[in-house]
């Protein structure tokens, strides 16, 4: 997904990379979008001139952090987002890379972020007129959708902590293991984005106003909350997850105790018949007719004991 936008005085306008290109210098703000996985983006980026041949090379690189650094005129900026296809992505957050000085914005994503849909309706209304405007919308954009997943995993927390009796143990491990897994991945991008933002919004840059700092710092705001939330989360985890390996170990305690207690009840039972099922002459009784009867009521008496003994050891409520 290759676009660009010229924003001047008419509003906001999607051209192609050429018509944006020939026009920046002219129009108020020019941004360039570009998809890292078209060779096409990356031959019009390496041919780009007033680039940093550093931050050139942080634009296509492929493993990324959050960050924001000051290079000359500029400011990298790299910032992660909730993906528009999560299944095809390897990170829970993917990355944009972000190249900003006054005029002009040269973002790079080699995955499509859900967030870059808002921002260009946000182009398109006006609302966007600089480069600050845009960094700020695009925070913006990212904090406001990934604050209900957050809130989303607590929820489920919350639900496992209810449902447990329901649900059973085998299957809350496997739920809490995934909401845990999931908090572990946001919370290692949340934490640093929240630092770039802070950093982002205290730059001295003139293409960064007042009301754009504001936005960012609200926006690292909501990264510094969402962060506390998915730590509080991963701990809840935890403790859950010791709580539920406690209730499997006593599960499978009172299972062994009640097979124990099964296995001793039949135990002598077993072997009373055993003897007298002996193909061996001499078997008192043999030919007795009350003999069979006999030998069940002396079995079941027996049974009747030892439960009457485990009951009154208290072993059978166990």
């Amino acid at each position: 997904m290759t676009f660009a936008w010229i924003v001047d005085g008419d509003g906001g306008r999607k051209v192609a990379l050429d018509a944006a290109a020939a026009a920046n210098g002219s129009a108020d703000f020019v941004w360039f979008h570009l998809d890292g996985r078209q060779h096409e983006s990356l031959e019009w980026l390496a041919a780009r001139g007033g680039i940093p041949e550093i931050a050139r090379g942080a634009l296509i690189a492929e493993e990324t952090r959050p960050r924001s650094e000051p290079m000359g005129e500029g400011a990298l900026i790299n910032l992660r987002a909730l993906g528009k296809t999560p299944e095809d992505d390897p990170d829970a957050l993917v990355s944009i890379r972000i190249w900003a000085q006054r005029g002009s914005v040269i973002s790079v994503c080699f995955r499509t972020p859900s967030a870059i849909d808002t921002v260009c309706e946000a182009v398109a209304r006006g609302v966007v007129r600089d480069p600050g405007d845009l960094i700020s919308e695009i925070a913006t954009a990212i904090s406001r959708e990934l604050d209900p997943q957050v809130a989303e995993l607590g929820d489920t927390l919350d639900d496992c902590e209810t449902a447990l009796e329901a649900q059973g143990v085998y299957k809350m491990r496997r739920m809490i293991a995934r909401a845990r897994a999931k908090a572990i991945a946001y919370r290692r991008f949340l934490v640093p984005q929240r630092q770039a933002l802070e950093r982002l919004s205290a730059l001295d840059a003139d293409w960064l106003e007042e009301q754009d700092r504001m936005h960012l710092r609200e926006a690292a705001d909501r990264c510094a909350r969402m962060a506390e939330e998915l730590e509080a989360v991963r701990e809840r985890a935890a403790l859950m997850h010791e709580e539920l390996t406690d209730l499997r170990a006593e599960l499978m305690d009172s299972r062994a105790l009640m097979i124990s207690i099964v296995a001793l009840v039949f135990l002598p039972l077993t072997f009373i018949t055993g003897l007298l099922g002996m193909n061996v002459k001499g078997i008192p009784f043999a030919e007795a007719p009350w003999a069979f009867w006999g030998v069940v009521g002396v079995c079941l008496a027996i049974g009747v004991a030892i439960s009457a003994w485990f009951a009154a050891r208290h072993w059978l409520g166990r």
